[in-house]
């Protein structure tokens, strides 16, 4: 019995110091990225929210007047911040996915920081090269969309 009592402890195991210092600051990078969007005006272009903060204008945008990969990101994180996730999706779809999963990612990671709970290393555990190949995809499709709606659904 004082076997499996040492095996069951041994699995519940909470993170250490600088793994839930890691996840504090992991929580405390979304807060600020989120907290930085809902303080943003999303750009009624669909992109160009990013000057804003004092970033330059996309040169890929200005060179080819066509969308650069990440176009619109801003945007969909500042309607996304502010709760409006149909703008958010209609903007940039991938941008939508990445403030959403901010925003859990935050709480997420707050809740690791504050307890030590092991479900950060099992989620770590989830981003494998399949995942990856899928964001991937996820995130071409949505380069295709803002193609597709650079100069208005109607252009």
């Amino acid at each position: 019995m004082a076997s499996a009592r040492a095996s069951s402890s041994s699995i519940d195991a909470r993170l250490g110091v600088s793994q839930r210092l890691l996840a504090g600051g992991l929580c405390i990078a979304a807060a600020v990225v989120l907290g930085l969007a809902a303080s943003m005006t999303p750009a009624a272009a669909g992109h160009g929210t990013h000057e804003q903060i004092g970033l330059p204008p996309c040169a890929w945008a200005q060179y080819f007047d066509a969308p650069c990969m990440t176009c619109g990101m801003t945007t969909a994180f500042a309607f996304a911040a502010k709760g409006d996730l149909l703008d958010s999706l209609l903007t940039q779809p991938m941008g939508m996915l990445l403030a959403v999963g901010t925003a859990v990612g935050f709480w997420f990671a707050l809740y690791v920081a504050l307890t030590g709970s092991r479900a950060g290393v099992m989620a770590g555990h989830l981003l494998r090269p399949r995942s990856l190949w899928i964001m991937a995809a996820l995130a071409g499709a949505a380069w295709i969309y803002k193609f597709y709606t650079w100069h208005g659904l109607e252009g």
